[in-house]
């Protein structure tokens, strides 16, 4: 009876799995270079085999946490609170950024766009993937498009993507961290020749934080 209630409070995003929640400098995209309060909600189902947080795929090993509680802790640190996984859009997101913009905090979000959009968002980041593709209205909401490149067969499936935003979208070629060397001359030699692209790096890895 206890799982079950637990259950819909999850259902119903009262309570989230959440993996971690921690301060740092966003490493990637638009706001490359800012303080932000990450807060990794736990549960993917997408699968991406370079994933470099598998760790967060399965909810059932992240404590389920009020939802009450992750907004009082990310007030104690940033005026900005970027939400991300595992796959945030695997759970009902509409309490937690309620909640946070009520506090008056700005709420961002990174995800694979796999699961409905649910929730109230000042920056919607869409890193779509091959293999479960984006649902639902995101595409006309994605204030930032973020392609992960593994391979040339990658820039066909970014341009593919780029067709279905907004022209004011703001377009990332990100290489996959373990394969960096190999295609970042890539990714180079595409954007000198598509400028409306630009480039993106997990710069927190170089400067070896969270």
């Amino acid at each position: 009876m206890l799982k079950r209630e637990l259950q819909k409070r999850i259902n119903k995003g009262e309570v989230l799995p959440l993996m971690e929640a921690f301060y740092t400098i966003q490493g990637e995209g638009f706001h490359k270079g800012t303080a932000a309060y990450f807060v990794r909600i736990g549960g993917c189902d997408v699968g991406c085999h370079w994933c470099d947080v598998k760790e967060s795929w399965i909810a059932d090993l992240h404590p389920p946490t009020e939802t009450e509680k992750i907004i009082e802790e990310a007030v104690k640190y940033s005026d900005t609170v970027v939400v991300t996984g595992g796959e945030p859009l695997s759970w009902d997101m509409t309490l937690l950024t309620r909640g946070l913009k009520q506090k008056g905090l700005k709420v961002h979000i990174e995800t694979s766009g796999a699961y409905p959009l649910t929730g109230e968002w000042d920056w919607i980041c869409l890193s779509p993937k091959k293999i479960k593709k984006p649902v639902g209205d995101i595409y006309s909401k994605a204030d930032e498009l973020k392609v992960i490149v593994y391979n040339k067969d990658d820039f066909k499936f970014a341009e593919e993507q780029a067709s279905k935003v907004r022209k004011d979208c703001v377009l990332y070629l990100q290489p996959e961290w373990s394969r960096r060397d190999k295609v970042m001359p890539l990714i180079v030699e595409y954007v000198m020749q598509n400028p409306k692209w630009k480039v993106s790096l997990q710069t927190h890895k170089y400067l070896n934080i969270p």
